[in-house]
């Protein structure tokens, strides 16, 4: 009786100073709080701290910052709920002061994404459920730190393969659903499902969709050549090297020393990086066209002397030049004959046309068709 009284005042008191809106049934031992379906969208934080199973399904969560910061009060959880919500990325260290925690539902959400840290601390979870949601791609550390899973379900998802260390374990897991792609990538599921003792819920309709030859076959079964796939992993890594091979010796010719080391100011030799040949390309790219756009800007603003540049006949008259024309016009002047009668005060000066001297031109047009005694006669 005396141990009744004390919880009912304990309660008394936590509801006196944490009034909840939330339907909570509490006991002596659990403390279970439902908000399903009140189009939450952010998680309440007018709850009792102490609740152990806490139900947010059929809501608007997105699991914000600040509903992380919530969850990190509920040290004493054991099951979350937050299937049918928005929930679309599960960032890292989402859950991680839930330590007690051991069962999470987040299905039946739009998660797409999945970070490598997303279920840190969460040390004593058993049940993982995600299946529902649009995740494509999940990293075999996602669940590193689950050392106490046991059923995981990854049904109607979005994979193709999955990566997964040998070392994991599990009960039971759910993969149905998923467009399985039966290839070299799925091998290493293949192997796990073999060697370890889980059992794969729904194994018949957990099948191949690719390719063809492979669809409606079990994953488990699926004959899946491992000699092909090391011949593929083989030549992969020699692709991989080769290209590493590759960008190694180009950086290398870039970084370089120079032969000739620089003596710096406290007698070290510094030294100078080597520069490419694409340098010396994009150097002499530059300077061609700087120096075709000088070329083009001074024809167009300087007319004059590109017509001059072009003109190879014509030449500017010199100094030297000028005044020899001028002492010969002078001499002209005063040989040429004057006309009589004028002024000797106005002299005339009378420019004639001198004709190139042609030999045999006497100032008469010979006629072959006179005869020579006419012209004897006359």
């Amino acid at each position: 009786l005396n141990m009744k009284l004390s919880w009912l005042v304990i309660w008394a008191g936590t509801l006196f100073l944490n009034p909840v809106t939330a339907d909570c049934n509490i006991t002596s031992q659990i403390v279970t709080c439902e908000e399903s379906g009140k189009n939450l969208s952010n998680i309440p934080i007018n709850l009792f701290k102490n609740v152990t199973k806490l139900s947010l399904k059929n809501n608007k969560i997105t699991l914000k910052d600040s509903d992380k910061d919530i969850l990190l009060s509920f040290i004493n959880l054991t099951e979350l709920y937050l299937n049918e919500n928005m929930i679309t990325v599960l960032y890292n260290n989402s859950f991680c002061n839930l330590t007690k925690l051991v069962i999470l539902d987040i299905s039946n959400n739009h998660i797409s994404t999945v970070h490598k840290a997303a279920f840190a601390g969460l040390n004593q979870l058993s049940v993982l459920n995600l299946s529902y949601n649009a995740i494509t791609q999940l990293d075999s550390d996602v669940f590193t730190s689950l050392k106490s899973l046991t059923v995981l379900n990854l049904q109607y998802n979005l994979l193709k393969s999955f990566h997964i260390k040998s070392s994991f374990k599990l009960i039971k897991t759910v993969l149905a659903g998923n467009p399985w792609t039966c290839s070299c990538d799925l091998l290493d599921l293949q192997k796990w499902l073999n060697a370890s003792n889980v059992t794969m819920e729904n194994e018949n309709s957990t099948t191949c969709t690719f390719p063809n030859s492979m669809e409606k076959l079990s994953i488990r079964m699926a004959a899946i050549q491992q000699s092909d796939c090391k011949i593929e992993k083989a030549s992969l890594e020699n692709t991989v090297t080769f290209t590493a091979a590759i960008k190694l010796k180009s950086s290398a010719s870039l970084t370089a020393p120079t032969p000739n080391n620089i003596t710096g100011s406290n007698g070290t030799h510094a030294e100078l990086p080597l520069l490419g040949k694409s340098w010396t390309f994009l150097a002499g790219v530059l300077g061609f066209v700087l120096s075709t756009t000088l070329l083009i800007f001074t024809a167009i603003k300087c007319p004059t002397w590109y017509r001059y540049l072009i003109s190879y006949s014509h030449r500017r008259l010199e100094e030297n030049d000028s005044e020899m024309f001028e002492w010969e016009f002078s001499a002209d002047m005063s040989s040429s004959p004057t006309v009589s009668g004028t002024n000797d005060e106005d002299p005339i000066v009378i420019f004639e046309k001198i004709h190139a001297f042609v030999p045999g031109e006497d100032g008469f047009i010979e006629d072959k068709y006179i005869d020579s005694h006419v012209t004897e006669e006359s």
